[in-house]
């Protein structure tokens, strides 16, 4: 389907999704009932908005982190990008690592936690077991869990030069409690381990996901990250966070959409579905997403990044 002139057109799958709230609109696979009035102004007009029909335009910008511009020059309407899949989960981790510090963060707020950094060397290069970081962080969930304190961390993995798995677990302990070196405890029998406070948590994470290399080659089954202690709140902005970028407009935080094949994204409590505008495909041996359509707009009720998190917050506790 080409743009008009206005460089606009409406964009209605048929398939039919239940509707979204009391409206009488359809809600169909990628259509929503929008509010014209919460529009975004400037280069998308909500002039053609219907109330079940979503208008979508075809305008140049850069590409997110993770793409790479692609020409095609037999389709000058759409925009094509090559997919770095290394530099896409590269920032898939440095957002949920540094998303999660701060939510933590935020939870506990001024009650008297400090937040401590724990390093876990390997005494052999090839020492790793899979479990031995789980292992690890439910020896001191129990130690705290002793003491009547939650074990809200977050954790990443790095590459030494001499090829050994290390891990940097920052955690947040009460104020007057100190945790004993893992190693000394018989926590962690594999290596050395360092435990120094940290005066900023989150400058201490920025540190250590941006040295990140993403060609290095990890022990298989090995993750790159892990984080727990959340509350219901902090996860569901850790959720939301992690959206695609084009779904997030029309996402709340409170929202969960799930993938069902051949029909979309689904929110699990509304029945909203929307379609990715972008389709995947290989090219030249390349990885490349072509953007078909773009969403203009939002859905009734649907604050998205501007959900209020003091409300969205008392909800949750």
């Amino acid at each position: 389907m080409m743009a008009s002139s206005s460089q606009q057109t409406e964009f209605t799958p048929t398939t039919p999704a239940r509707s979204l709230g009391g409206s009488t609109a359809p809600v169909r696979a990628g259509s929503f009932p929008l509010d014209v009035h919460s529009a975004s102004a400037g280069a998308f007009s909500p002039a053609l908005f219907g109330s079940s029909s979503v208008a979508f335009s075809h305008h140049a910008v850069a590409p997110p982190p993770g793409l790479v511009n692609y020409g095609t020059s037999g389709t000058p309407a759409f925009r094509s990008v090559e997919i770095d899949e290394k530099a896409g989960r590269m920032k898939h981790m440095r957002r949920s690592v540094l998303t999660t510090a701060r939510m933590i963060q935020f939870q506990l707020g001024p009650r008297g936690f400090k937040p401590a950094m724990l390093t876990l060397t390997y005494r052999d290069v090839d020492g790793w077991q899979r479990r031995h970081i789980s292992d690890l962080l439910q020896r001191i969930r129990h130690w705290l869990a002793r003491r009547g304190y939650a074990f809200p961390y977050v954790w990443v993995a790095e590459l030494q030069q001499r090829g050994a798995l290390h891990y940097h677990v920052l955690l947040w302990l009460p104020r007057g409690l100190t945790l004993p070196k893992p190693d000394k405890q018989g926590w962690w029998p594999h290596g050395h381990t360092r435990i120094e406070w940290a005066r900023n948590a989150v400058g201490y994470l920025v540190k250590y996901v941006s040295k990140f290399d993403s060609d290095a080659q990890l022990p298989k089954g090995a993750r790159l990250h892990g984080g727990g202690g959340l509350d219901q709140f902090g996860r569901q902005v850790r959720r939301w966070f992690n959206l695609p970028a084009w779904l997030k407009p029309f996402a709340g935080i409170g929202d969960q959409y799930v993938r069902i094949q051949r029909v979309g994204l689904v929110e699990r409590s509304t029945g909203v579905c929307v379609q990715s505008p972008w389709r995947v495909s290989f090219s030249g041996g390349r990885l490349v997403a072509t953007e078909l359509f773009r969403y203009v707009g939002g859905i009734l009720d649907i604050a998205g990044p501007y959900s209020r998190l003091d409300a969205l917050h008392g909800a949750a506790c």
